[in-house]
């Protein structure tokens, strides 16, 4: 863990501008944030915001930007592509609006291929999957593909997945954007109560100020900064 404070997530300065034309947009302006072990975050802004930015930077999918950001203690804003796919496949889970699941492969198996590539055993993966699904009221559903399965199921799949290989930190960028209120309201709760359950941290995106006070804490990204 870091030494200031045991967070398993800081930036410090964290800056994104991209250039249109003869026109500079800046879209984070200097963004400090600390989330500690097992705290649950909720990122809240409209669209626009530069939410989906932000989780993109902590989540080291793309370069690009400016100040600090560690992880679990480590400064990962200047590590090469090798180091920043430790850092992720070590660390991190995501869950996004939508689910992403590989079409071909059932839920079970869906669950199971991050940790293969992890480097779990296949019984010990499918194990680990089946427990998950279990417990998001899938239990019936491990041998259904993801077309068989509602937008609820397939969003509880991708929380299953996400949480597969006990990352630290889950980001996840508007998680239940693509369901209806009630399938909202429930998949959220089973969501941040198996997060829980595991002890990781999350930073959960969202626009919608009912779900995001179901978490621990809210910041909110507001022209660039978070206030």
């Amino acid at each position: 863990m870091s030494e200031a404070g045991g967070a398993i997530l800081e930036t410090h300065g964290l800056a994104r501008s991209f250039t249109q034309g003869d026109q500079t947009i800046h879209v984070l302006r200097g963004v400090n944030l600390s989330v500690a072990p097992g705290e649950i975050v909720a990122l809240l802004g409209p669209s626009g915001s530069g939410k989906s930015t932000l989780l993109q930077a902590v989540g080291l999918l793309e370069g690009g930007f400016e100040g600090s950001i560690r992880i679990a203690g480590e400064e990962a804003a200047r590590l090469d592509p090798h180091g920043r796919t430790v850092v992720r496949r070590d660390h991190l889970g995501f869950v996004y609006q939508f689910h992403h699941l590989l079409p071909d492969f059932d839920a079970r198996e869906n669950v199971v291929l991050p940790q293969l590539i992890h480097g779990a055993t296949q019984a010990a993966a499918e194990a680990r999957a089946n427990a998950l699904l279990t417990a998001l009221g899938l239990g019936h559903r491990l041998t259904h593909r993801p077309s068989q399965l509602s937008g609820g199921e397939q969003q509880r799949v991708a929380v299953a997945r996400a949480l597969a290989n006990r990352p630290a930190l889950v980001l996840a960028d508007e998680p239940t954007g693509n369901l209806d209120e009630h399938t909202a309201d429930v998949v959220l709760v089973e969501f941040l109560r198996l997060v829980r359950e595991e002890g990781s941290a999350a930073l959960v995106a969202t626009h919608n100020e009912r779900l995001a006070a179901k978490m621990d804490r809210v910041v909110r990204l507001h022209d660039g900064l978070l206030r």
